[in-house]
């Protein structure tokens, strides 16, 4: 009889499946904690997060998916994305090593880090908040709140941006 367990990330899955699972049991615990979440969101200055969220208060989370340490040990971008957010956080896959993470290059008194799988999510790691500037928030909510409607104006109406 065949084994069909499926692979892991870390062992070798396919890297934008496993981003996808981390993506969605970061998502379902994001929401259960009163954010919602939208994926791949184009920041100003041509850079784009993995995940946005924002909660009640209008407190914006970023959360940078890695599947690989290669993936995260070449990302030199990421600091650009702090200033688009309250909180950062870091998502892997369940069996990732998260070492790197607590190295002083990835700012461990700021950011967090969650581990995820396709259902679920854990913070290992609480994330540090800095609040944005009043003029960079509303700007930053702005433009995520009317991604978030032409997404949906989308879903419901794909011919109205023909």
């Amino acid at each position: 009889m065949l084994d069909m367990a499926p692979v892991s990330c870390v062992e070798g899955g396919d890297p934008a499946i496993c981003a996808a699972d981390v993506a969605r049991g970061v998502t379902r615990m994001l929401l259960r904690h009163d954010l919602v979440t939208i994926p791949e969101v184009p920041l100003e200055g041509g850079r784009r997060a993995d995940l946005m969220a924002i909660d009640a208060r209008g407190q914006l989370v970023i959360v940078e998916i890695k599947v690989s340490r290669a993936d995260l040990m070449g990302d030199g971008k990421w600091p650009d994305y702090l200033g688009h957010c309250d909180r950062y956080y870091w998502a892997v896959p369940a069996g990732f090593d998260t070492a790197p993470l607590d190295g002083a290059a990835f700012l461990p008194e700021r950011t967090g880090v969650i581990v995820a799988d396709r259902y679920d999510a854990a913070i290992l790691r609480e994330a540090h908040s800095v609040p944005l500037a009043a003029h960079v928030r509303k700007r930053c909510t702005l433009a995520f709140a009317r991604r978030a409607a032409r997404r949906l104006t989308g879903l419901t109406d794909p011919e109205a941006f023909v």
